[in-house]
């Protein structure tokens, strides 16, 4: 028969939790399978086929040197007889070995193993205590810190309870119900029945069987309103942690609403509310909305009308509030919002947001030249489009709602009468590869202006800590080059960003910067499957244009994989050697054709004079 060790809980968990269990090589329990699941509100962990004991072991200890150990008699000495009273020898039983490489006093000592129950008595609170979070609270007098207050555990081997405390809380068989039920106590008979038990009380352990739940009930729902939900990963996973029996609730909201910015409604819904958007069926991407949301419920559907009414009050309010931001912000053209980022500190070293605004609209007619932008009708959108990049910082909507900045940008473009190319490269300018050409130059320029000026102030990211998201905005800058497959200098542009700054950017620091990027250049190469040492051999030749990188990558990576890559490297790095000594005139090489003797040179020269393409000294940069 299986035996079960502890299925626990502790309340609340959170993604952001980092714990382990303890080891069997420490703990020397053999064991089956161990599952964990997490709830809001409980932690379970089950581990199949316990062994009721440790196993007996023998150990050699190490004792003192031999000749400390015994006198010039061969009698124990103090140092011998402390060892042996330590580990309860007897002194006559004591002998010398060899052990790394000298002599000393050694003991094989018997240690019987230890009752399972015994062992988890003490294993259990280290295990609780191994949890770490982000955040944490004190709530009690035992001064432990855990991301909510603890309020029960449960531990059973069997049916056997595992008695221990830690912050103040007894270890025992209850457990609790939903909390929308009044948290009632659950009586757990036993390990093996827990799981049952629990399912029981309507509780959904399996973080992805509730997952599942919540997408087809999203989804009849929607249907049944006559459209389909908007269901993102990250909302998803956000209300699946929330909740342990899920119920949808479909609600509506006043038609007039849908008047406001489309990313307004869905980001309300979704940030504030935590609520699944309802979009027309069969349409794009960006489909109109429906007057209707879908929020899921922790519990039954018992009450549900005053659940859907409580929740329809609540958005309504929301979107009254947001429906007043945009009345307001759209009394002024977003160009007259400008000037008010003086008020706006980016930096106490690098000025106000319109100082960066400034340095950007410089920055970005360079970025725009050497991206290639001709003509009116490119450079014209680019340098608008700079210029109103920031204004939306400073509406009411953007300062109630930050995770708009840059969307309500385009949006208040648009309704300012700005061009479609100026207001879509506003609202992707945050995103990491905007689509635009117009939005790449823009996001380069404001990225390219935030490492050049933060690193100048030494404020390069140390360790884990990165408190102005540089190693976001370095792949900010990787990425859209490397998709759109764009050629730029980083070395030139970061140049010519030091000339911007209010502060001096030393040659250094600008080779820092230059690195950053290119470590982060380098771990989008290896997300991209190429291997470590492709890698590492293209970028020592180059790394300040991430496009060309990747071409190279590739263009190594097909060589490396041919057959005879061996052969064509070692001759390759001869013919290096040879000539990097020779003297080079204007590009080509002088070879004398008369010191011609075989018929093989005669024609591998006349062969190389056709590929006129290659007529130029080898080099390790691809």
């Amino acid at each position: 028969m299986k035996n079960f060790p502890p299925t626990m809980w502790i309340p609340p968990t959170s993604n952001s939790a980092n714990g382990s269990l303890p080891c069997s090589s420490e703990l020397r329990l053999d064991h089956g399978n161990i599952r964990i699941f997490t709830t809001p509100r409980r932690i379970v962990v089950s581990i199949d086929s316990l062994s009721p004991n440790q196993p007996d072991r023998e150990d050699l200890v190490k004792g003192p040197p031999a000749d400390k150990a015994f006198d010039k008699d061969g009698k124990p000495t103090q140092a011998a007889l402390g060892f042996a009273k330590k580990n309860n020898l007897d002194p006559a039983t004591l002998e010398a070995r060899e052990i790394d490489g000298g002599k000393y006093v050694a003991a094989v000592v018997k240690q019987k193993g230890r009752p399972t129950p015994e062992v988890l008595v003490d294993a259990l609170p280290k295990l609780v205590e191994s949890i770490k979070f982000e955040k944490s609270m004190r709530w009690n007098d035992s001064g432990i810190a855990f991301s909510r207050p603890i309020r029960w555990y449960v531990a059973l081997l069997g049916d056997m309870v595992i008695p221990f405390e830690y912050a103040g809380v007894v270890s025992g068989n209850i457990s609790r119900g939903l909390r929308p039920y009044g948290s009632p106590d659950i009586t757990i008979p036993s390990a093996e029945k827990y799981f049952d038990v629990i399912r029981e009380a309507g509780i959904l352990l399996d973080k992805e069987e509730r997952k599942a739940s919540i997408v087809e009930q999203v989804n009849q729902a929607a249907a049944l309103l006559g459209g389909e939900a908007i269901i993102e990963e990250g909302l998803l996973n956000e209300v699946t942690n929330l909740i342990e029996m899920p119920t949808a609730v479909m609600g509506g909201f006043n038609e007039e609403f849908l008047s406001l910015p489309r990313d307004v409604l869905i980001s309300v819904m979704k940030k504030h509310q935590r609520y699944f958007p309802v979009r027309k069926v069969g349409a794009q991407h960006a489909a109109p909305l429906l007057p209707n949301f879908l929020a899921i419920r922790n519990g039954d559907d018992i009450h549900i009308d005053t659940v859907r009414e409580g929740n329809e009050h609540v958005l309504g309010a929301r979107f009254a509030d947001a429906n007043f931001f945009v009345r307001e912000d759209v009394k002024l053209k977003l160009e007259e919002y400008r000037p008010k980022l003086s008020a706006l500190t980016f930096h106490t070293k690098l000025g106000s947001m319109l100082d960066k605004s400034d340095r950007i609209l410089k920055l970005g007619a360079e970025v725009g030249a050497m991206l290639g932008f001709k003509g009116v009708d490119e450079i014209k959108p680019l340098g608008r489009a700079v210029y109103l990049a920031k204004a939306d910082l400073v509406t009411q909507m953007v300062t109630e709602m930050t995770s708009l900045q840059g969307i309500i940008g385009g949006e208040y473009a648009l309704r300012s009468g700005e061009s479609a190319d100026v207001a879509l490269a506003i609202s992707e300018q945050y995103q990491t590869v905007p689509q635009s050409k117009v939005g790449v130059a823009l996001a380069l320029a404001d990225r390219i202006d935030s490492l050049v000026g933060l690193f100048g102030a030494g404020l390069a990211p140390t360790g884990a800590k990165d408190p102005f998201g540089l190693r976001r905005a370095a792949i900010g800058v990787v990425q859209p080059l490397i998709e759109h497959g764009m050629d730029f200098d980083l070395a030139l542009i970061v140049q010519k960003s030091a000339k911007t700054q209010p502060l001096e950017v030393t040659a250094d620091a600008q080779k820092q910067i230059l690195e950053f990027i290119a470590g982060r250049l380098k771990v989008v190469l290896g997300d991209m499957g190429f291997k470590h040492d492709v890698i590492e051999a293209v970028l020592a030749a180059q790394s300040n244009n991430p496009a060309g990188t990747v071409r190279a990558v590739k263009q190594l990576s097909a060589w490396v994989g041919r057959e005879d890559w061996s052969s064509i490297l070692d001759g390759f790095a001869r013919c290096v050697r040879i000539l990097r000594s020779q003297t080079v005139d204007n590009g080509q090489w002088t070879v004398d054709e008369s010191r011609f003797v075989d018929k093989e040179e005669k024609d591998l020269y006349q062969a190389f004079q056709k590929r006129s393409a290659f007529n130029r000294p080898p080099s390790t940069n691809f």
